[in-house]
């Protein structure tokens, strides 16, 4: 097999745990959902969430970011105490368009299929485009007035792979409709874990399980995933091991990076 052009061979991403993950795109770094407080409760309109373990790094040890991709603001598993204090030292916050309002003037709402371009350090631009993304099982308007808004992300650029962050989406639809637009995709950070409650949607997952990931892998036509959002929270059901097996199972075990965890 010959080797993938620089612009489109895969590029680091560091896994933090959770949620939380770092790379550099086209002279640009850019974080995840940062959460990096210690294990606790922390207490969500409709529950507690529990973490079970502390973040693999610090925000000391990040350097300067230059953009935060946040897929939403109002749980704890996807923006802590820590990782609001973060946000203060970014100079570009990406998230919902009632996240935009919440966080302040550094944060920038992104509705569905809206695009905003960076200026890339070397010259010529990054475009990170806000995309479908669904918190929880059936259709939008009711899972919205219980988990809240969520946002997606796809990066693209001139001679540079193309990017999914998928942030906390549960809906393969969802996917579908990014993928008619943006397929194939060179790298997918998807969001799984398979996370329940109770005393939600009658425990039904508000984000992606391993099989629906290694579905939305296969949908996506992704050369890479790397999966973040199962481990380190007592209500992600699916760890590691079930996600390699679904994606074995799919004949998609090759695609997998577990952003440096080995």
């Amino acid at each position: 097999m010959s080797a993938l052009p620089a612009t489109t061979a895969p590029f680091p991403v560091r896994v933090f745990g959770g949620p939380t993950a770092l790379f550099e795109y086209g002279g640009l770094r850019f974080l995840t959902d940062p959460t990096f407080d210690g294990p606790g409760d922390f207490q969500a309109p409709a529950v507690v969430l529990t973490k079970t373990a502390p973040s693999a790094g610090s925000p000391a040890e990040l350097g300067p970011i230059d953009v935060v991709l946040l897929s939403h603001d109002e749980h704890a598993d996807n923006l802590d105490t820590s990782g609001r204090a973060l946000l203060a030292d970014v100079p570009l916050t990406l998230t919902t368009p009632g996240g935009g309002q919440r966080l302040g003037e550094k944060a920038t709402g992104l509705a569905d299929w809206q695009s905003i371009e960076l200026d890339r350090p070397d010259g010529g631009t990054v475009t990170v485009t806000g995309v479908p993304a669904i918190h929880g099982p059936g259709p939008r308007e009711e899972v919205e007035p219980i988990c809240g808004e969520v946002v997606g992300f796809v990066l693209t650029g001139e001679g540079l792979p193309t990017v999914y962050v998928s942030g906390d989406n549960a809906s393969l639809d969802a996917v579908k409709e990014i993928a008619e637009r943006f397929a194939p995709v060179d790298t997918a950070i998807l969001f799984a874990g398979a996370p329940r409650f109770a005393e939600v949607f009658d425990g039904k997952v508000v984000v992606l399980d391993s099989a629906m990931a290694a579905e939305a892998a296969r949908i996506l036509g992704a050369r890479r995933v790397v999966p973040v959002h199962y481990d380190s929270w007592a209500h992600f059901t699916e760890g590691r091991d079930q996600l390699e097996a679904a994606f074995t199972a799919a004949g998609l075990a090759d695609r997998l990076d577990w952003g440096g965890r080995s």
